[in-house]
């Protein structure tokens, strides 16, 4: 067969992701402090953008109007509707359709005026804001490497052990323990092994005693020893802490070589101890959980689904400069560079405009299927996937899955993230409807916190068997497997710690 070369010609279709659209892909996974940093370099790279100043009290209550350009009798009547149109999730349209709205022109808008609400901007504020002497106070909080430091200026080191001390300073974690290697750090820090050593050794002096231990038990040794209380049955006891859990007195007995009077003792003062010692301190200045969408109960009990317009970033895009750099641009770079500000500038408009209606979207089909979680808890919470989200709203699982990363919902009940209320389902045994996975475990420990009560401690398969009875049809190793995830032990722990109380 001879091999000839030829010219094909063939058509077909593919999806082409540009640059804008891997952009908007983008946006739609940031959570709200992440967007404001993306904005915030936005602004810097983009001299047509601008940031639209809100006005803290308007006297309407209705949308800040543009400061770019005076608002026509079109734009006015297109924001009444939006402001009369608040998402009720039990309306007749779907909640994805009067979620959506009509954001109106690209003209310089604000993105993100979806929602569009009366009040909605002083509920953000209201859900969202800290006192100043809160914020002050989260400012302030001493830190654990702080304290550290303070203690390490004062112990007299030298040169090279302040340095060295420094370094196992930066290496304790929020609970107090060094998280390092000695050998990796002495080979980092160019000095031996046995200066770390002695270097540690002084600094775990230091308050609160049992920091820069390795592990736990070197944590509870240093504070017995503190107190003068570390002898051989104790050392015997921390060698033993896996029996201590399984609540094994016999063996800790034999172990230590004690009889039940000093091992109950014993165990009081090992439980006086403080296993996390750096936990009394603070970390970094903590950063409060700033709801994306609040969700409030309204008349009729309906719930009234409403974006945080504080999250949202609000731009305007510059036309007076534009009309300017443009008119003024005479080489061929400086007017592409131009053009591509101007695209660029409305593309973001838009698509944080996008980003904002898909958020309010896919949070009010959470709620209208989780109205029985809002109204009457966690044992009415309903199995829950993003494909029955997504075929709600139109959309794909995809975007709806970027969409609940690190979101949150404002509820009466406390603020979730929105993955929060995606969960497993749990065929019913009486052909019903099916069980959340999360009410499940709920249940599960409803009923172990009532064996005390009833001086009665139920096995997996009893509990099996009332589930069961209650319409769960639930297999026992999950039984086991939420009651693992739920950190309660095992009935026969369970059993012995019960017999010890009594």
């Amino acid at each position: 067969m001879a091999l000839t070369a030829r010219l094909e010609l063939r058509q077909g279709q593919g999806l082409v992701i540009t640059p804008q659209l891997q952009q908007a892909i983008k946006l739609l996974q940031l959570s709200n402090m992440e967007l404001e940093a993306f904005v915030d370099a936005e602004l810097e790279k983009n001299p047509l953008l601008q940031r639209e100043e809100r006005d803290p009290e308007p006297d309407d209550g209705g949308p800040v109007a543009d400061s770019g350009s005076a608002e026509t009798a079109a734009d006015a009547t297109a924001a009444a509707e939006m402001d009369a149109n608040h998402d009720d999730v039990y309306g007749d349209a779907s909640p994805g359709e009067r979620a959506s709205g009509e954001a109106g022109e690209e003209r310089a808008a604000p993105a993100g005026d979806a929602n569009g609400g009366v009040d909605w901007s002083r509920a953000g504020r209201g859900g969202s804001e800290l006192t100043e002497d809160m914020e002050n106070g989260l400012v302030r909080a001493l830190t654990l490497g702080d304290h550290l430091e303070a203690q390490a200026a004062l112990a007299g080191f030298d040169a090279t052990d302040r340095v060295v001390a420094s370094a196992l300073i930066d290496a304790v974690d929020e609970g107090g323990y060094l998280r390092a290697d000695l050998y990796d750090m002495a080979e980092r820090l160019g000095c031996g092994e046995d200066r770390l050593e002695r270097v540690l050794l002084r600094l775990q002096g230091f308050e609160p005693v049992g920091v820069f231990a390795r592990d736990v038990r070197e944590c509870l040794t240093l504070q017995l020893k503190d107190k003068d209380r570390f002898d051989p049955a104790m050392a015997a006891l921390l060698d033993n802490l896996e029996l201590l859990a399984k609540r094994d007195m016999q063996a800790l007995k034999r172990a230590c070589g004690v009889d039940d009077e000093d091992l109950k003792d014993m165990i009081a003062e090992l439980r006086g101890l403080t296993p996390r010692p750096g936990a009394a301190f603070g970390g970094e200045p903590a950063a409060p959980v700033v709801p994306d969408v609040f969700v409030r109960e309204g008349l009729g009990g309906l719930w009234r689904v409403e974006l945080n317009t504080d999250t949202l970033p609000r731009l305007l895009v510059d036309q007076r400069y534009h009309a300017v750099v443009s008119g003024q641009a005479r080489s061929e770079q400086d007017k592409v560079f131009v053009s591509d500000c101007m695209a660029q500038a409305s593309w973001l408009i838009r698509s944080l405009d996008q980003r904002a209606k898909t958020i309010l979207k896919v949070a009010s089909e959470i709620v209208r299927q989780q109205d029985g979680f809002l109204a009457f808890g966690v044992e009415h919470l309903r199995p829950l996937n993003l494909k029955t989200v997504a075929d709600a709203i139109g959309m794909h699982e995809s975007t709806v899955s970027r969409v609940t990363s690190n979101k949150y919902l404002s509820t009466p009940r406390g603020v979730f993230e929105m993955k929060f209320f995606f969960t497993s389902s749990i065929a019913s045994s009486e052909g019903g409807e099916a069980h959340s996975a999360e009410s499940v475990r709920h249940k599960i420990k409803q009923l172990i916190e009532a064996e005390a009560a009833a001086d009665k401690v139920l096995s997996d398969d009893a509990i099996v068997d009332i589930l069961k009875e209650a319409g769960v049809d639930i297999a026992r190793r999950t039984v086991a497997k939420y009651r693992e995830a739920l950190r309660i032990p095992s009935s026969v722990e369970r059993r012995r710690i019960l017999r010890e109380a009594s």
